[in-house]
């Protein structure tokens, strides 16, 4: 599966890939790797087209929303120009084959020899320059060791992305607050620059034997480093299937302690996990794209959910809230839910907007038991998850075999091929909101961060100034519910976003609250400032130039 947000540098011919990093070099103004939108509006204005057409040639190139062009999606531009130029409709449909855009023509673009010109001579004067400088004798000053400079200035660091933005309203004026008020503890981990960069995410759950692992397989094409498939228990651990120069598999203790990589948060739940944890590398297009995580399977028995080491339902919950998108797989014979994958969906609160439900091996029923198991199926999640929206349901038989026409009939094989594509089509679509979804994870977390600061600040005004702390502090983890209902008026605060009381006392326990922080007005407003101004700002800075 490719996605279909940029056309890559191997489509075009070979001559034409010489002449496009050259343009690319001479739009790029100040040789950052990326056109901006001031970028693009100079040097795409020697198209000719109308402002609109100009509008929708950025808005398909940069699918993904980032703000800017790469090398990849200014070629893609500069085919759609071409093709604006010919009479075409600028659409997204023109990437997915409607067109040969490997034949695609370079666009005309008027007055390009002169900019060529211009800047050939503006980089030799800058040389002549370098080479005329005299280098002037400095004074020698005395050292004085007694001497400290007041203020060191840091350098700035240059905001070319909307992730880079966000990057820095983190580290400025959110950080600070989730640091204060034990956020990392009580929520989710200090967040560092590889979350901020990392690809999008799918997980997979589901029962054992419901085609985790055979879905993934399918979705690639090949096996991955480290896969197992049988109608066992297979897979025994979390593996995250991602890009990668070669085919290996890495421990989950080395993947944690890497710096690139977005997984130093699960350190948190100790060696017992990461020794059931690991990486598949492989390079693959679609993994270029995006990062699979198979998961083991949900266990049934409550003695065998005993049997864990590790805080199971923690890690999904981990790793839902970095995901983009989740997967619950159903096998037709396999649609119990059981005491551990209930805890499992429970734990996916907040995240039910990535949900995604499978119901996989379709085939190996007929028409009429499939009705039922769907009729079953949704009043089973009905009863887990508690929303008034009626969850979407893939149905299909993800793997590699193919459809059995005997069983579902050709009105199923239809219907299989039909949920299929609209499933891959939803996969596909993920790259292209990764931006978007940043954005309101970060957002999100800023609203859950204020909630824990007001919580905490609550709790500690509560307990008393001199005695009897400890029985003060048994009182409020008791009745910690009613402290929230008097947070939540207090401060105006909707409902839904406050934590899980019993997860939130767990935790507490560990902590004397008369240690807490009183409420900062000041860092309270500076998140305030941030929702309100900066990341509107932030969006309309790095949004389509033509808008």
């Amino acid at each position: 599966m490719e996605t279909s947000s940029a056309i890559s540098i191997g489509t075009c011919l070979k001559e034409h890939q010489k002449i496009y990093k050259e343009w690319f070099n001479i739009a790029d103004s100040d040789g950052d790797g990326r056109v901006s939108g001031n970028d693009a509006t100079k040097f795409f204005a020697m198209s000719k087209l109308s402002r609109q057409e100009l509008k929708q040639v950025w808005a398909v190139a940069d699918s993904k929303r980032q703000g800017f062009l790469g090398l990849t999606e200014f070629i893609t531009a500069m085919k759609l120009v071409t093709l604006a130029q010919e009479g075409h409709e600028i659409t997204s449909d023109l990437l997915k084959g409607s067109v040969d855009m490997k034949t695609v023509e370079l666009p005309v673009l008027e007055g390009l020899e002169n900019v060529v010109v211009s800047k050939q001579k503006a980089s030799k004067a800058y040389a002549d320059d370098e080479d005329n400088v005299v280098t002037q004798p400095q004074a020698v000053t005395a050292k004085a060791p007694w001497f400290k400079s007041k203020a060191i200035i840091k350098p700035q660091v240059n905001v070319v992305t909307i992730v880079d933005g966000l990057k820095r309203l983190y580290a400025e004026k959110l950080k600070p607050l989730e640091v204060t008020y034990r956020f990392n503890d009580f929520a989710s981990p200090v967040l560092t620059n590889s979350d901020f960069d990392a690809k999008p995410m799918v997980m997979l759950l589901g029962q054992y034997s419901t085609g985790k692992t055979t879905f993934i397989k399918h979705m690639l094409g090949c096996e991955y480093p480290g896969a197992h498939i049988g109608p066992e228990p297979t897979t025994d651990r979390f593996v995250v299937a991602m890009s990668g120069p070669d085919e290996r598999t890495i421990p989950g203790n080395t993947m944690a302690v890497q710096a690139d990589m977005p997984f130093n948060g699960l350190t948190s739940f100790g060696g017992a996990f990461l020794s059931k944890f690991e990486c598949s590398q492989m390079p693959h297009p679609l993994l270029d794209q995006i990062t699979l995580v198979d998961t083991p399977g949900v266990l049934s028995g409550e003695k065998q959910r005993m049997q864990r080491s590790y805080d199971f339902t923690g890690v999904i919950s981990w790793f839902a809230s970095k995901c983009d998108m989740i997967l619950l797989l159903f096998d037709p014979h396999k649609l119990d839910i059981s005491d551990e994958f209930k805890r499992v969906i429970t734990s996916l609160r907040g995240n039910e907007d990535k949900i995604r439900v499978v119901l996989n091996k379709a085939d190996q029923v007929d028409t009429q038991q499939l009705m039922r198991v769907y009729g079953a199926l949704m009043w089973s999640l009905g009863k887990v998850l508690n929303t008034p929206e009626v969850v979407r349901v893939y149905i299909g038989s993800f793997n590699d075999k193919p459809i059995n026409e005997a069983v579902v009939g050709p009105i199923g094989k239809e219907l299989f091929e039909k949920e299929q594509n609209d499933l891959i089509t939803d996969l596909m679509t993920i790259p292209k909101k990764a931006c978007d979804r940043k954005i309101n994870e970060f957002v999100k977390r800023a609203r859950a961060a204020k909630i824990n600061a007001y919580i905490m600040s609550h709790l500690k005004k509560e307990m008393p100034a001199m005695m009897g702390k400890s029985k003060a502090q048994q009182r409020l983890m008791d009745n910690l519910q009613q402290e929230f209902e008097k947070v939540q008026q207090e401060y105006h605060l909707p409902a839904g976003d406050f934590p899980s009381v019993e997860h939130f006392r767990e935790v507490l326990g560990g902590y004397n609250i008369d240690k807490f922080e009183k409420l900062k007005p000041k860092m309270i407003q500076a998140v305030d400032d941030m929702l309100g101004y900066d990341i509107p700002d932030l969006l309309k800075k790095f949004r389509n130039p033509y808008e």
